[in-house]
């Protein structure tokens, strides 16, 4: 009896790990449908992208993406070409006409349909298009094919947004906010747990709001108290957090949980009142200021990352002054900027006084000028620490280094640990005192 040849289908994820997380379900079904899942694009019958539309950048490098894997239905053996998520979502009618080679578009809230939808795509040579209402959230019965290393995973613990702030677009793209329920998110960080996964990276447009829309109205701090109960994880690691929803219980939550990493990511966008208030976020200077000076406060080696907006409509020179000023005294560990993108359908693309790219660039550069010069200080003081490290595997440098995470490392986005002496496998947390350091990484040796 013949077997029958599976078709092999390769993801390309774009974007932030929220969307690596859908792609992970869309592995899932496809996987779970008796397809076979391949890193080797080359030899995909079927390539699906996941795209990213939330800036001018993560569009442009989703649309690049997609022209040149559309090479690849005439240079190699795909035969299905498949643009899922965001940019689907948004612009799916100029999509359709602008690019004719993808043969289906699935918006945010029809990716758990794909295989569905791949099947009724074999019936038809019309190109076919799926973009509903953005309502759609997982639970913990739905397949999930995990994409990243055995001993980390992301927990999305919420879909879309309600903060409606004036420039983002995500309530559009991804809906209101909605909260997974409890125990949905329980069973299936049990089962990453069970699985090998040994930090867990809780995820959300905004962590903070985890639960207010649920009939129990669970929080954010139960969850994680009952994440730590999981025997075999040792970090749970909080992403974007709304300035103003971090509450004193939330403070002590991470000062006294030993697998709750002394770490926090704070997206502020910005320092000065009036910005602010045009952006409309709910926090103003003083609060922002005065939440930093409690967090250090109450856990002196906490690590802050934030990410800030330069350029938005109306930034003075007083403006960006303000916020340069701020960055240096307040010495964030970690950072990134963004130039403002101006994105049809936000109230921010009509405001008045929109900057120039040409100073928008300026700013950006002197901001990321003045935070490596943060960070450099800011690691030289933690030579000769001692660090607990997450190791990932071989530098890309050479085979002859390790390479890792510390708990206040997260994943991807904030520099990374290199190991000159000593031997660990993959996925061991291992004592690290710290030897060296440059702007952005550390370097040490394993404590035997």
């Amino acid at each position: 009896m013949n077997q029958k040849i599976k078709e092999k289908v390769s993801l390309v994820s774009l974007g932030c790990p929220k969307n690596l997380v859908d792609a992970e379900v869309m592995l899932g079904y496809l996987s779970k449908d008796e397809y076979e899942v391949t890193t080797d694009e080359m030899q995909a019958d079927i390539i699906v992208v996941n795209t990213c539309s939330f800036i001018k950048e993560a569009k442009q490098e989703s649309i690049d993406t997609i022209l040149d894997l559309a090479d690849r239905k005439h240079d190699a053996r795909c035969k299905l070409l498949i643009v899922t998520g965001c940019l689907p979502q948004r612009y799916q009618e100029e999509l359709a006409k602008e690019l004719p080679e993808v043969d289906i578009f699935i918006g945010t809230g029809d990716y758990p349909r794909i295989a569905e939808i791949i099947a009724e795509k074999k019936g038809t040579d019309a190109q076919l298009c799926y973009t509903g209402d953005p309502n759609f959230v997982y639970n913990d019965e739905l397949p999930r094919l995990q994409s990243s290393p055995h001993y980390t995973a992301y927990l999305k613990i919420a879909e879309g947004c309600s903060n409606n702030c004036s420039y983002c677009v995500i309530p559009s793209l991804r809906g209101a906010h909605r909260s997974r329920p409890f125990a949905t998110l329980m069973a299936e960080a049990k089962a990453l747990v069970e699985a090998g996964v040994k930090e867990l990276n809780l995820i959300a447009q905004d962590i903070t709001a985890y639960g207010r829309d649920l009939p129990e109205q669970p929080s954010l701090e139960l969850l994680v108290q009952e994440l730590a109960k999981l025997e075999g994880l040792k970090w749970i690691r909080l992403l974007y957090a709304y300035p103003d929803g971090v509450r004193d219980s939330l403070i002590e939550l991470i000062k006294n949980e030993p697998k709750v990493c002394k770490y926090l990511d704070l997206p502020i966008q910005h320092i000065s009142d009036p910005v602010l208030k045009n952006m409309k976020r709910r926090s103003g200077e003083a609060d922002i200021r005065a939440l930093i000076a409690k967090l250090r406060k109450e856990i002196p080696d906490i690590a802050i990352r934030t990410s800030l907006i330069v350029g938005f409509p109306g930034e003075t020179n007083e403006d960006f002054k303000t916020l340069l000023q701020f960055v240096e005294e307040t010495r964030f560990d970690r950072l990134g900027v963004f130039c403002y993108s101006r994105e049809e359908g936000t109230p921010a693309a009509d405001m008045p006084e929109q900057v120039s790219e040409r100073i928008k660039r300026e700013r950006h550069k002197k901001l990321m000028r003045t935070q490596a010069r943060v960070s450099f200080k800011h690691n030289r003081t933690l030579v000769d620490s001692e660090e607990d490290v997450l190791v990932e595997g071989y530098s890309e440098e050479t085979e002859l280094l390790l390479k890792g995470r510390s708990s206040r490392q997260a994943p991807d986005v904030d520099g990374q640990v290199y190991i000159t002496a000593g031997n660990a496998n993959v996925g061991d947390i291992v004592r690290l005192k710290i030897t060296d350091s440059s702007d952005y990484d550390l370097i040490g040796e394993i404590i035997e």
